[in-house]
């Protein structure tokens, strides 16, 4: 991705006139071009079980002396390792690297980056977007916890790999707002910061998943799940992430998705009619409330 290819695709979505979104929207896309896309304050240790997990031979001792070398971290691993959905047989775990072998790969990238969001959260720096971010923290999470749901009763799909698509499927959002902080003016504009975020996200997440080294579908999950239209062969990683999204903006309000469903590819692919996925929201609640506890809701 370039940065003229970002710039021609969303520079008109930016106000006329507005010389602030304008210089706001090209750092962005310079960030994105230099490969600068990182979330602030983001903790070292989690850095580094990226970069320990980037080699697939690596041992679970290795990624949990990496993990262990910081308690909110490892914390955040066990809470994973001993959800209800994680461990079905309801034995707890206190070591570490049986904590690692039961979570896997995945969910320990999962785990690092709820832990480096937290850490963004607390940021004092942006203690006064602290209510925004929290919004798309619980926004993440509740995605995060329905992609798993659903991920887990597709078939042939990752679960584990959904629930991480769901958790960053807005991490382009968080990017922004935080990176807002340093313009003010676009927050005393709410409409240009909101069109900023609507046509910037995606891009940008999807730059910040590519940094981080995530596989190339889990990045492409956060580019397209707002693609209703997209095409695909199989059911996919995009397609839980797509409907676990809508699913989640329609709690609740079960008549009003199954209305909006109609013509959402995702739902066709992934043979998920309104029953099915009333089913999931309601049925499974004590899953998905066990599982955003435990990424840190």
């Amino acid at each position: 991705m370039t940065s003229q290819s970002l710039a021609t695709s969303d520079e008109a979505t930016v106000p006329s006139g507005n010389a602030g979104a304008f210089q706001f929207v090209a750092e962005l896309a310079e960030e994105v071009s230099r490969g600068r896309v990182e979330l602030p304050s983001f903790p070292d240790v989690a850095v580094r079980v990226r970069k320990v997990l980037a080699d697939e031979q690596v041992s679970n001792d290795q990624i949990a002396r990496v993990v262990g070398s910081d308690a909110g971290l490892a914390a955040r691993v066990f809470t994973l390792a001993n959800s209800v959905a994680l461990n079905r047989g309801g034995k707890t775990i206190s070591e570490l690297k049986t904590a690692v072998n039961r979570i896997g790969h995945n969910n320990v990238r999962t785990a690092a980056v709820s832990f480096a969001i937290a850490q963004l959260r607390r940021a004092a720096e942006l203690r006064h977007i602290a209510k925004e971010l929290e919004a798309l923290w619980q926004e993440a999470t509740m995605v995060a916890a329905l992609a798993y749901a659903i991920g887990s009763r597709a078939g042939r799909i990752n679960a584990d790999e959904c629930m991480l698509a769901g958790l960053l499927h807005n991490v382009g959002k968080i990017y922004i707002l935080a990176r807002a902080n340093r313009h003010g003016n676009l927050f005393r504009d709410p409409a240009t910061l909101s069109q900023v975020i609507r046509d910037w996200h995606s891009n940008v997440g999807k730059a910040i998943v590519e940094n981080w080294g995530f596989p190339d579908h889990i990045s492409e999950a956060v580019a397209e799940h707002e693609n209703i239209d997209r095409h695909a062969g199989h059911p996919d990683v995009t397609d839980v992430l797509t409907v676990a999204v809508m699913m989640s903006g329609f709690a609740g309000h079960e008549t009003d998705l199954e209305l909006n469903m109609q013509g959402v590819k995702a739902f066709w692919r992934l043979e998920l009619d309104n029953a099915k996925c009333v089913h999931i929201m309601n049925g499974c609640k004590d899953e998905i409330a066990a599982l955003r506890t435990a990424l840190g809701d």
